[in-house]
């Protein structure tokens, strides 16, 4: 046989190595690119995540100006993945490939459908995350005077956004692509009191009120003078013009159905938000039934924290019973509501070594939500940053103190914060093996799958004692698997508003106006709530199967720490890692 010379070979090793390291150099730019164009493309977002060169932009997110250059962005890097040969790629590098290419799918498979003739809703969007940075405490900065400057900028922007969103909503009158009537009831509060505030009572001149000590008296003088007039002349004219529209033109044209499905597009539109919300291939008929079968086996555990306590009525009398005890509803300020969060977390702490090794160095808060969105918010963590600048704070609406219920917090804690969103997210920021585009991202079957399944954990972190946080537990679940059924039903089987609230309250211990508020977030934002469950059941599915698998060299830290590790992504990928995991075991 003809041998092959020694420097030939030579030659032939590093040309290898050197197309390696140029695939590693190419992949290495696109998702660098890739990061900065979906920070340019969601500048809110990108404020959020701490990337402040963006802090002055706003998109106008519903024009068809800005979904070309949104398809633009999907098509260059199907491209771009295109020239990669991912056989060449590391692991890691493998799933970020992976997670782009999904994101193009599904992004584009999105703009197929008007969404942007519905561009404002109740619970989540522009109008709200810019109230939210105009308080001055959350993710947009207030430290300098290019802080100050840059949200000034975004203001001017944002009153020239309400009369586009007012156009998209026009055009969506005519094609009949608008909203549920009453949510649109929802929404016209939060622009009408806004427009009807006193300029030192308006959300946007808080941050004015916290301008630093360091700022010269001239400086303060400016920033206050020109915020007044941003506030008087453009916002709230703008807040009253949205207000009236909605009232006016708005509300009589919203419709009387309660699911997308009832649009013209809709049946194909839910489909995509599936995908999108689950990362997986189910159909809403298969979501549906594992839905109904979950809600029959976590009443069948209910009913035996019912006997273990002694309640002798029905499982519905008992939610009444639940809802409405005394005992658990034992606070006269809202401080003591924080409070019993702080106490919480204290009985968790020494607990959490146990089952976790890796643990994220990001501070944590616990903090009220706001006053201006109090009324209709649920509990939710808000991240932090890695470089320390800002805490990952878990907020807390609590619009009426005397009657907060205070039999689901250990499980809202553990979900919300620790070892929840709070640890996922921050591990995630922190990983700095990860690119930027996937410290910062999101999957909601991972993420709130992740933290629906760390309410699992309760028990082991010294949570649960008392039978009623316990059942806490059990109806945070229930509300997750009450979801599956009640979305599907209202997107895809043609549910009303009222049928959804009837069977929530039928299955969970919540009360009448908290399910109504929950089942509204649901016709907003459709599959959304689908990611809990589906997320927690694959997690809790691969736990059984590592378990199984590795018997006695079964190690919960270091399963934690490979769920954990790689930040979010889509199931199947999750699964894929793990799988290997066990194998090398």
């Amino acid at each position: 046989m003809k041998k092959t010379p020694v420097v030939l070979i030579a030659i032939l090793v590093s040309i290898l190595v050197a197309n390696c390291k140029s695939q590693e150099q190419d992949f290495s730019s696109i998702t660098k690119s890739y990061f900065d164009d979906k920070n340019a493309l969601d500048p809110l977002a990108a404020t959020q995540n701490g990337q402040n060169e963006y802090n002055d932009q706003l998109p106008f997110e519903m024009t068809d100006t800005y979904r070309k250059v949104q398809l633009d962005f999907f098509n260059k890097y199907e491209t771009k993945l295109s020239s990669i040969d991912e056989k060449q790629l590391s692991e890691e590098e493998k799933n970020s490939y992976e997670i782009i290419k999904w994101e193009v799918e599904v992004g584009k498979e999105l703009l197929k459908q008007p969404t942007n003739l519905m561009p404002i809703h109740q619970f989540w969007g522009t109008h709200l995350t810019m109230g939210q940075y105009a308080g001055g405490t959350s993710g947009q900065p207030f430290k300098t005077e290019k802080d100050y400057t840059n949200f000034l900028k975004r203001m001017d922007t944002y009153s020239v956004w309400i009369d586009s969103a007012m156009v998209y909503m026009k055009k969506g009158i005519e094609k009949g692509a608008v909203l549920p009537e009453s949510l649109t009831q929802k929404v016209i509060p939060q622009f009408a009191e806004m427009a009807t505030r006193n300029i030192e009572d308006n959300l946007f001149y808080s941050s004015v009120k916290l301008m630093p000590n360091t700022f010269s008296d001239a400086v303060k003088k400016d920033i206050t003078a020109k915020y007044t007039t941003t506030i008087n002349n453009k916002l709230i004219p703008q807040y009253k013009k949205m207000s009236d529209f909605l009232k006016n033109e708005y509300l009589p044209a919203s419709r009387k159905t309660s699911g997308i499905g009832s649009l013209a597009f809709g049946k194909e539109l839910y489909a995509a938000y599936v995908k999108q919300w689950t990362t997986t291939e189910m159909t809403p008929s298969e979501i549906h039934d594992l839905g109904l079968k979950e809600v029959a086996r976590i009443n069948s555990e209910m009913e035996k924290v019912k006997t273990q306590v002694g309640f002798k009525g029905t499982l519905m009398e008992f939610f009444d019973y639940v809802r409405n005890k005394p005992e658990l509803k034992p606070f006269k300020k809202p401080e003591e509501v924080i409070a019993n969060f702080e106490r919480i977390h204290n009985v968790i702490k020494p607990n959490v070594d146990k089952l976790f090794s890796l643990q994220p160095r990001t501070k944590f808060e616990i903090r009220r939500t706001e006053a201006f969105r109090e009324k209709t918010a649920s509990a939710e963590y808000s991240q932090g940053t890695a470089d320390g600048t800002r805490p990952g704070v878990f907020y807390v609406p609590i619009p009426d103190v005397k009657e907060y219920n205070m039999y689901g917090d250990e499980d809202l804690f553990l979900h919300e914060a620790i070892p929840g969103h709070h640890f996922q997210i921050s591990l995630q920021q922190e990983n700095t093996s990860l690119p930027d585009f996937r410290k910062y991202n999101w999957f909601g079957a991972y993420g709130e799958g992740w933290a629906l399944y760390t309410e699992s954990l309760g028990k082991e972190l010294g949570l649960y004692k008392d039978p009623y946080q316990y059942f806490g537990m059990l109806g945070n679940e229930m509300h997750r698997a009450v979801r599956l059924v009640v979305d599907t039903g209202l997107h895809s089987k043609g549910w009303t508003r009222e049928q959804a609230i009837k069977y929530s309250l039928e299955n969970e211990a919540e009360s009448e106006a908290s399910i109504t508020t929950e089942i509204e977030r649901y016709m907003a934002i459709p599959g959304q709530a689908l990611s809990y469950k589906i997320g927690q059941l694959k997690i809790m599915e691969l736990r059984k199967r590592a378990q199984d698998k590795m018997g006695d060299k079964f190690d919960i830290k270091k399963f934690h720490e490979k769920v954990l590790e790689s930040g979010v992504m889509p199931l199947a990928l999750l699964e894929k890692k793990i799988d290997v995991w066990i194998g090398e075991k």
